[in-house]
């Protein structure tokens, strides 16, 4: 399947923003958010600079559209930036075209291949009933059974039957699924751990060979009004397809770099 980026409003637009990426800084930051959701103080670590001046250009990335921020659901004196992964390629493919309509190019998912061993990735939330659940799905179906996702939660709860009805949806059935403790996996390898809550994220465990630590900061639909019904629970998945998408990518790169 190929994904067609949508067309900036002029070229001009696309130019400006791909030359506001292009600063050093802004760069390295989006660097580290396309590997997963950090807070101002971890980028400050990460990129060397002091917090106010990674704040300032996270605000003007922000105001690019090309970085989201949510106050984290754990503590609200925290906030977690977000990249804007597909507004990101839509600026890169519109920016080459405006050399030439030939540059115009489009973004395609890879599907990581099998190998010798299966690519384990273990999702995390607080309940397990939702977030973590239809994120392991996603991306066992989406990759085919390249990558083999599981699930847990620090405080297991039943499923959520809008969990169940949204990934129907989707095309994907979790109705037989059970909630697990996250002890479950305490001696399981995993290359990547994901933590899809703020919560759980501060009480994530180590395991064993120091797997790559990524977080989300994904909302809990089970906290949304339910009054509204099963939206916030598709507004969930709707994010986690464009996350998946996203880190297949990254993994199938990262695969194909080892072997070669």
């Amino acid at each position: 399947m190929i994904y067609y980026v949508d067309v900036p409003a002029t070229a001009a637009t696309a130019v400006d923003t791909f030359h506001l990426m292009g600063d050093s800084r802004r760069w390295r930051l989006l660097e580290e958010l396309s590997a997963g959701d950090r807070r101002v103080g971890e980028l400050s670590r990460a990129t060397g600079d002091p917090q106010n001046l990674v704040s300032y250009h996270l605000r003007l990335l922000r105001d690019a559209g090309l970085v989201d921020a949510r106050r984290s659901t754990h503590d609200g004196r925290d906030t977690y930036y977000r990249a804007d992964l597909d507004r990101c390629a839509n600026v890169l493919c519109e920016a080459g075209a405006t050399l030439s309509p030939s540059l115009h190019l489009t973004v395609v998912p890879v599907i990581p291949r099998r190998g010798r061993r299966p690519y384990r990735v273990l999702f995390l939330c607080t309940g397990n009933s939702a977030r973590s659940q239809m994120a392991a799905a996603l991306l066992t179906h989406r990759s085919h059974g390249g990558i083999r996702a599981d699930s847990a939660g620090s405080h297991p709860k039943e499923l959520h039957p809008a969990a169940v009805r949204v990934m129907t949806e989707h095309g994907i059935d979790i109705s037989a699924n059970t909630t697990k403790h996250l002890d479950r996996f305490a001696r399981t390898r995993f290359d990547a751990v994901i933590t899809v809550c703020d919560k759980v994220r501060e009480v994530c465990p180590e395991f064993p060979g120091g797997p790559v630590a990524i977080h989300w900061s994904i909302p809990d639909p089970n906290s949304a009004d339910p009054d509204e019904g099963d939206s916030p629970f598709r507004a969930t998945a709707d994010e986690l397809e464009v996350r998946v998408r996203h880190l297949m990518t990254r993994i199938a790169t990262e695969r194909q770099g080892a072997a070669s």
